[in-house]
């Protein structure tokens, strides 16, 4: 029997040992390598990260403002590069639970300034991020300018990735 044959009838079998200490031609591997597969980027890390919390929200399961929150942390200020939670721009979450178990999410947020001009991206990817949410039936996001926002409305992870101290 050929080596190929014996290969295909070891995967049919099941029987194959891939041991990390084997090279893929089946020859110990040097000390100090490895047959694993090379680690995952911070980027990778992160998409499995929000895959495995969003599989742990069903539809169906209570929602809470801290859940909710926690998606809007997904909304980057595009100029400044923090979250619009960490940053103080969300000032209230509402839920109100429907018929069948899904809610309807009401978010009262402010911008850095009035005019800001990324205002309208950062309300389009909050209504997203939270419409995502398996139980969110309908996101409604009202921008407020009262009070209005200043840098002590800032988390210290924010305070500290901007520098300002």
């Amino acid at each position: 029997m050929s080596q190929e044959e014996q290969e295909e009838k070891e995967i049919e079998t099941g029987s194959r040992s891939d041991s990390p200490l084997e090279s893929a031609a089946g020859e110990p591997s040097p000390i100090g390598e490895t047959a694993a597969s090379p680690s995952a980027s911070p980027e990778q890390e992160s998409a499995a990260a929000e895959m495995s919390a969003e599989e742990n929200v069903e539809a169906g399961a209570e929602l809470t403002e801290e859940q909710v929150r926690e998606a809007l942390k997904e909304v980057i200020d595009p100029e400044l590069f923090v979250n619009i939670v960490d940053l103080g721009l969300i000032y209230t979450v509402n839920l109100r639970e429907r018929e069948g178990g899904k809610y309807d999410v009401d978010i009262e947020m402010t911008m850095t300034s009035p005019m800001c001009p990324a205002g309208p991206q950062l309300v389009g990817n909050s209504r997203n991020v939270v419409t995502a949410l398996p139980q969110v039936e309908e996101v409604d996001v009202k921008v407020v300018m009262d009070p209005p926002w200043n840098q002590d409305m800032m988390s210290e992870d924010a305070k500290d990735k901007l520098n300002i101290f």
